[in-house]
Order: structure tokens, then sequence, then C-alpha cells
């Protein structure tokens, strides 16, 4: 069984979400997403969420695509779970192109092109923007 794994906030989900998830499942025959926390989110990336980690967790798990989903909780934590959850591939967007080579000495890096025109940034500011 050939297993990949993906990390992301996930938060608004939206088709390029899930054209990502569905390219990265087509990589192999377990797909394993590792959805960023709350604390993380604020600690690390001073991000927060609409939706709490549990709510995002749920979204997430409800794709078909999607076998396992489990919580991220430190930038570093990536090769141990690469080696815990037996991955043979890891998968990001290409916005992310090379600062994950570093772990193709756990697993085969991939790097997948964005859905162009959507994001979550994107989406919180068009919101903004219609309530002016």
């Amino acid at each position: 069984m050939k297993r990949v794994i993906t990390y992301g906030t996930f938060d608004l989900l939206h088709y390029g979400h899930i054209n990502l998830l569905r390219r990265a499942k087509m990589l192999g025959d377990y797909l394993i997403v590792v959805v960023s926390t709350d604390d993380f989110n604020w600690n690390e990336k001073n991000k927060k969420c609409y939706f709490s980690y549990e709510e995002r967790k749920a979204l997430v798990e409800a794709i078909r695509y999607v076998d396992l989903v489990i919580p991220e909780e430190s930038w570093d934590q990536k090769p141990n779970d690469i080696k815990e959850y037996h991955a043979d591939v890891f998968v990001m967007g290409d916005d992310w192109k090379g600062k994950f080579d570093y772990l193709n000495e756990y697993a085969e890096v991939v790097y997948l092109p964005r859905t162009p025109e959507i994001s979550t940034t994107q989406i919180k500011n068009d919101l903004k923007d219609s309530i002016k």
C-alpha cells in the first residue's frame, strides 16, 4: 500500500482544497491529512481561523479522498509523522516549492500546482470587500 501525507490549515474549505486532496490521493492508496491545530496556527503562524480545529478536522474527514486526519502541532513533526505513518509520498502545494526538499530522505516530495483562481485569503478579502 502506498501512503501519501499532506499538511494544511483547511480553513474555509473550498474547491482548491478538494482539488489538492484529490490529486494527492491519486499518488497513492491511502491519504493522511495533517490539519494545523488552533494553537499551532496562532502561536507559530499568527493566524486565526474561522473554524476551530475540531470543525476543520470534521470537514476534512468528510472528504472521500481522505483516509486519516491527524493534528499538526509543530513545524518539526513532519519527519516523525512520515516515519510513524509509513508515508511514501509527502505532498504540498507548489507555493511551498523547495521548502520541504529536506524530507526527501524520508519520502518522495511532490509539489502540486495550486488551483490558481481560488484561495482562503482571496475568499476572506472578497467577503471584506462585499461588506463595504
